[in-house]
């Protein structure tokens, strides 16, 4: 006030101006009609369309995180949506990982670990190898594939699919449970703890966001986006006693064998009598020498193997 009554305009009345000029929060526009895997979202119901605004404004205002989850998909989701489709799980899924994990091998406080956030015994009943060197909840395709299980199974419980998506929050058990307390039979008439509450609409803002970037104020091209990896699939049989010198035999480096391979969780691989592996390598990097051949012992063979994004054809 002094400086405007001095006739004097500071920086900081500058910077202000310009802040106030340039800078605008906008609320954001809620769509009438939603669906969740064929599902009708009932928006409608107020109490459920300001859950929903409350998921789409965090996630379209916490800028850093989505951009860098919109990155991420555009290398991930090729993996991901096969594997769902193999097992007739609606493509809307894939938002599930996304919500559980940001698309990273995450590890939380309560010991879910992975893209998919499986806890060692879920991941077990799943068909999961975990042990101390080979830990499968880290292998995007192999959780993936342990998440479709799980969802077919919460299906045949429920018949409906947001049901089946709170279950991966609450578990199968907590969502019977509740509807049965409550007598109703969907989602959405639920009364249920915040994070439950949250779950399924937070995966619902994410799948909006992520369908219509531009129109939520994403800008970049293609070359923005972090692209697939194309690798070859190499089939072990044989124990590996030192992962570092055979990524080096082979062309790579032991840090790319570990982002490639994060399931890989000690520095060798102990391989049992009868059991397979396969191990991923970066494509440009691989040599096609006889080493090679003499360190596995049974390579597929370079002309036959496929080099798709991290996605180990079924």
């Amino acid at each position: 006030m002094v400086a405007f009554l001095n006739g004097t305009h500071t920086e900081d009345d500058r910077m202000q101006e310009e802040f106030e000029q340039y800078y605008k929060i906008y609320t954001l526009t809620i769509p009438e009609n939603l669906w969740f895997a064929g599902e009708t979202v009932p928006m409608n119901d107020f109490e459920v369309k300001e859950r929903y605004d409350r998921e789409l404004l965090t996630n379209v205002y916490w800028q850093s995180q989505t951009l860098l989850m919109l990155k991420r998909a555009n290398r991930f989701f090729p993996s991901i949506s096969p594997v769902l489709k193999q097992y007739n799980i609606p493509d809307d899924f894939k938002y599930v990982v996304v919500a559980e994990s940001g698309l990273q091998n995450v590890s939380s406080p309560a010991g879910a670990v992975g893209y998919w956030q499986f806890l060692d015994k879920t991941g077990k009943m799943y068909g999961l190898e975990i042990n101390e060197e080979v830990d499968e909840r880290y292998h995007l395709e192999k959780a993936t594939a342990a998440a479709c299980k799980y969802f077919k199974e919460a299906y045949k419980e429920f018949n409906n699919w947001a049901l089946v998506a709170a279950s991966y929050n609450m578990g199968i058990e907590g969502v019977k449970k509740q509807l049965q307390n409550q007598g109703v039979n969907n989602y959405y008439d639920l009364y249920l703890n915040t994070e439950t509450s949250r779950y399924v609409l937070r995966i619902l803002a994410l799948k909006e966001v992520m369908e219509h970037p531009k129109l939520f104020g994403f800008n970049f091209t293609r070359k923005h986006l972090y692209e697939s990896i194309p690798t070859i699939k190499v089939k072990v049989t044989k124990s590996i006693p030192d992962l570092a010198k055979f990524s080096l035999d082979n062309g790579a480096n032991y840090k790319l064998l570990k982002v490639l391979n994060p399931w890989l969780r000690k520095p060798s691989l102990t391989v049992a009598e009868g059991k397979t592996y396969f191990i991923s390598l970066p494509k440009d990097k691989i040599t096609q020498t006889d080493l090679l051949t003499e360190i596995l012992n049974d390579t597929i063979p370079l002309e036959k193997t496929h080099f798709d994004t991290l996605m180990m054809r079924r």
